[in-house]
């Protein structure tokens, strides 16, 4: 049975479901991989067959809108840009149904396309979660975005919030385009875009149990699989010899990203220089975009395009962060202490869920200036009880696969 792949979004969108795609190819299955263009060289790299989504200079316009980074205008701007995407995953589900009838579908949360065609060509779709904030509930509600002081808003308010943001945020900018798609295959509207997304065959949560633990009102078919570190895809696991180097010249240094698709991180980066100076730190600033960090850095600071994060964090100090769950993950892993600078989505959810745990803390971005981050790190990196519940957490994830046990899943799924 072919499986095909969707997955739309950035990086910690893609590559969950990539890190599937080279699991269940190693275990034997024929895979394919839908999503945006840019990701055509990774998915090849890694020996998944791929079919891009849109263009690159559709994803590079997607990343640089404006309110994209908005704690609460990014929602709307996001559901708004994956109409055109949602139409052209049906399409090519829709062909590769007609090959081969008996296609199981894995999709992310925003491949709607997916639950489209699971409701008019009946495929079996499993969908998949690759963070808490995802999974409604009245007991144990995420932290939303651009709320403030939302860790102290009862839980059962705080899901009242998440379901006024679907009906007045994400249903206006999701829904037209989704309905209008599905009426012109004689399908019913959606009212509720959140309530619908999920396969009602298969969730799989990408995330322990340990790190959101599961509630009585979560959805039946959902079933925890633990995190996806994902960056040990094909030879991607090599650091460049320019930052071995580095590492090896001096003490362990605070390392710094704000995600790959943030096109707006330069204020980061220059609070994160004069933050290793006012500490004598050195530092490791990790951006994508050469623009985003200034061309000339002070001694014992060097600026990489890209670096494997479960290569580079178990030589770091510290690691300073926007919050995605892929990055949070990835630090659990080596075992160092996080300051997490949430931006948007589910950012300041994993934020609070990383200080709860005692495995670091959070800042805001207007107030992550130098002298309030030094104060934070001084306490963090002085903290033998952070320490040891950093070492206690490696050791915990250093048992859990989550790539595995979503594929042993997957597998279940296309046996029954």
């Amino acid at each position: 049975m072919p499986i095909q792949l969707v997955a739309v979004g950035s990086h910690g969108d893609v590559l969950p479901i990539l890190a599937l795609g080279v699991e269940l190819i190693r275990r034997g299955h024929r895979v394919a991989l839908a999503a945006p263009a840019p990701f055509a060289a990774l998915a090849i790299r890694a020996g998944v067959p791929f079919y891009g989504l849109g263009t690159s200079g559709d994803y590079e316009q997607a990343v640089r809108a404006p309110d994209l980074w908005h704690p609460r205008r990014g929602v709307f701007t996001l559901f708004s840009q994956i109409v055109d995407l949602t139409e052209q995953t049906y399409e090519w589900l829709a062909q590769e149904h007609a090959r081969a009838p008996e296609t199981l579908v894995v999709a992310s949360s925003l491949s709607l396309g997916a639950r489209v065609a699971q409701d008019k060509l009946e495929l079996r779709v499993v969908t998949v979660h690759a963070m808490p904030l995802l999974m409604e509930s009245r007991h144990a509600a995420p932290i939303l975005p651009g709320l403030s002081l939302a860790r102290l808003v009862p839980s059962r308010m705080r899901h009242w919030l998440g379901r006024g943001a679907d009906r007045y945020v994400i249903g206006p900018a999701a829904l037209p385009g989704l309905n209008a798609l599905r009426a012109r295959l004689d399908l019913n509207p959606v009212r509720r875009l959140r309530h619908w997304w999920n396969s009602p065959s298969r969730v799989l949560l990408m995330f322990p149990d340990w790190f959101a633990a599961p509630q009585s009102d979560w959805l039946p078919q959902a079933v925890q699989t633990g995190f996806p570190l994902v960056d040990r895809l094909g030879n991607t696991q090599r650091l460049s010899p320019e930052l071995t180097a580095f590492l090896a010249q001096g003490p362990a240094p605070l390392i710094f990203t704000y995600g790959s698709a943030m096109r707006r991180a330069r204020p980061f980066f220059e609070t994160a220089i004069a933050l290793c100076g006012r500490m004598g730190r050195r530092g490791v600033l990790i951006a994508p975009q050469d623009d985003q960090v200034p061309p000339d850095l002070p001694d014992g600071l060097i600026h990489v395009p890209y670096a494997p994060l479960s290569a580079l964090l178990p030589d770091g100090a510290a690691l300073i962060h926007h919050g995605g769950i892929g990055t949070v993950a990835q630090a659990l892993a080596a075992g160092i202490p996080q300051l997490i600078v949430p931006v948007a989505f589910d950012h300041f959810d994993e934020g609070e869920r990383v200080r709860r745990l005692g495995l670091g803390t959070t800042l805001s971005r207007r107030r992550f200036t130098p002298a309030r981050a030094a104060r934070r790190l001084t306490r963090l990196l002085a903290s033998p009880d952070v320490a040891e519940s950093c070492r206690a957490v490696r050791t915990r994830m250093a048992r859990e696969d989550g790539v595995s046990s979503a594929c042993d899943r997957i597998e279940a799924m296309m046996a029954a």
